[in-house]
């Protein structure tokens, strides 16, 4: 652990974790992942995560979330709104007519507690009562352990009041290395045989089949082969910016998605106990910031696989509920393990 810089009046901690194959930085700030470092088919090592070299960085950047811890809800909710047992709340719009990831000072905008555990640090933030018009004092905890080529992120979450918990990790993956052009040449498979169609807010619609749409991920498929369809999903999110419904019994650690990359050879396996992932072609990054080794990050230059409960479900009944009563722990498993194609 180092002090990485100074925020609100707090020491910001980062802290590296390794592995005799991989090494990762996280930081308190926003319980973000900053770097993981792994080797390509000749054993050459790069940073597959991108982020910044410094934690002005981050702090310059309000639009990417990258690599963040994100909530209290990950993902839309539509106008904001939701209600538990007949009592409207609003959260802050801050993604046109929608609140975006917990709205506009979510939990990523804090420097969390930390403490080193057993292959890895835990951070915990306590989000007070109405804390962007949510219910609750809520207490959220994240732990990253690296044992061997995985990484492990456990989350929990309680509160006092019944609420609405969606967390996850935002972090945009290149496998090719973060300063290495766009992610159009990766190959994904996506455990599911069925998505969550959106409206023109980006909302969900309901539940759909992914057979024969461009969609359907359930055998390897080159990224960028079918990304300007004429599809009208396909329009709204400018790309691939869409909620997978994952096969298996959410609860069990499954898995979610797998990714290779053909020039560097490099192979991430993403498995959660989450009954969905948000599958992002990082259809919005322009080349406003600058990252690592003064490259700007451009289109579809990152993808994000974000494990998560659905879009908007505090207003769709028949999603899984994200509702958290007192007395109830939310937890939730996601590993990404790290290796190289065969």
């Amino acid at each position: 652990m180092s002090v990485w810089g100074h925020k609100d009046g707090k020491d910001v901690p980062i802290y590296t974790l390794k592995s005799a194959q991989i090494e990762v930085r996280v930081t308190a700030l926003g319980a973000k992942l900053v770097s993981i470092k792994t080797p390509d088919r000749n054993g050459k090592m790069a940073d597959i995560v991108l982020g910044y070299d410094s934690l002005e960085g981050y702090e310059k950047d309000d639009k990417t979330h990258f690599g963040s811890v994100v909530g209290r809800y990950g993902n839309r909710i539509a106008g904001g709104k939701f209600s538990i047992d007949g009592k409207s709340y609003q959260v802050p719009k801050n993604d046109g007519n929608n609140a975006l990831h917990g709205g506009p000072k979510g939990i990523e905008a804090y420097v969390w507690d930390s403490k080193e555990v057993p292959n890895g640090v835990e951070f915990t933030h306590v989000s007070p009562d109405g804390d962007m018009g949510f219910p609750g004092n809520l207490t959220a905890k994240v732990k990253y352990t690296l044992v061997g080529s995985t990484l492990r992120l456990d989350y929990s979450s309680t509160s006092d009041k019944a609420t609405v918990i969606n967390v996850t990790n935002h972090a945009y993956f290149n496998l090719n290395g973060d300063d290495n052009g766009t992610i159009l040449d990766h190959k994904i498979e996506i455990n599911a045989d069925k998505y969550t169609p959106v409206n023109a807010d980006l909302i969900p619609t309901g539940i759909a089949p992914v057979a024969g749409t461009p969609f359907d991920f359930r055998k390897p498929e080159v990224i960028g082969a079918r990304i300007n369809d004429d599809n009208q999903q396909l329009k709204f999110g400018r790309g691939y910016d869409h909620n997978w419904v994952l096969n298996g019994n959410a609860g069990t650690l499954r898995v979610a998605a797998i990714v290779t990359d053909p020039e560097s050879g490099r192979k991430m396996t993403v498995e959660t106990t989450e009954p969905g992932i948000q599958f992002y072609t990082g259809n919005f990054l322009d080349g406003t910031f600058t990252g690592r080794h003064g490259i700007k990050y451009g289109l579809r230059t990152g993808f994000c696989l974000e494990t998560q409960h659905f879009p908007d479900s505090p207003n769709h009944p028949d999603f899984p509920s994200t509702v958290l009563r007192p007395g109830v722990t939310r937890h939730s498993t996601t590993s990404f393990t790290f290796g190289v194609a065969k």
